[in-house]
């Protein structure tokens, strides 16, 4: 018999029951910022993630460096084609899968950066730090502005099922509350059968708030509070 959901919070004077479609329109009628290269960048929407240097984990030095298509597009397509990432990322297949994928985001505005986690200057991840309150997430819970969401696959075999996934874990999400001082939660919807991986949010300091049926997934509904960070 599955487990008894707990409710998902009541919206209080803190939260904001957030319309994606009308958050869309007034984004969509200013200028998005802009990287050198003229891409829409991620300055206003998350913070600027390419500068928000290193963390020091209990394996070594970590940062996130946002994914450029030309260096990252084989290491990624085969991480996207182990069978462990393809159950629940459902990205398998040629190179034209993956960067169709990244595309969507490099050639946003800006609300979602792919990222590699970098590991003593080695990748051995993958992130996607997103704004939680302007993603079609926001239907499904009761969003608060300035919500950061997080995706996370740990690319290699060998670096699974030993505490890697939740150190990282921890990592970013300090490293989203240090350099976002406008984000209350850090929040994630690992699908609920991936069980390692709500393990792992669990384990990095989120509580498991809600199960939330999205479209492609039901999905454990995971928070990191502010308020809470030091006490973890």
């Amino acid at each position: 018999m599955p487990p008894t959901s707990p409710p998902v919070e009541p919206p209080g004077d803190d939260t904001l029951d957030l319309r994606v479609d009308d958050l869309v329109a007034l984004i969509a009628a200013g200028e998005p910022p802009r990287s050198p290269d003229g891409r829409p960048g991620d300055g206003d929407l998350l913070d600027s993630v390419a500068d928000w240097g290193p963390t020091i984990t209990p394996f070594g030095t970590f940062q996130l460096v946002p994914v450029r298509l030309e260096r990252d597009l084989p290491l990624l397509t085969r991480w996207m084609n182990d069978p462990a990432v393809a159950a629940f990322w459902e990205l398998a297949g040629p190179e034209t899968v993956t960067a169709a994928h990244l595309r969507t985001q490099l050639d946003g505005d800006g609300r979602s950066v792919p990222c590699l986690g970098v590991l003593d200057d080695v990748p051995v991840s993958y992130f996607e730090i997103y704004r939680a309150d302007l993603d079609p997430l926001a239907r499904h819970y009761p969003a608060r502005p300035h919500d950061t969401g997080i995706h996370l696959l740990v690319g290699g075999v060998a670096d699974r099922g030993r505490g890697i996934g939740t150190a990282l874990l921890h990592a970013v999400a300090e490293l989203v509350l240090d350099h976002r001082p406008r984000c209350a939660r850090v929040v994630a919807e690992p699908d609920i059968r991936n069980t390692p991986s709500v393990s792992a949010f669990l384990s990095a300091g989120f509580r498991y708030a809600a199960e939330v049926d999205l479209p492609d997934k039901r999905a454990a509904l995971m928070i990191r509070d502010r308020t809470l960070r030091h006490s973890l």
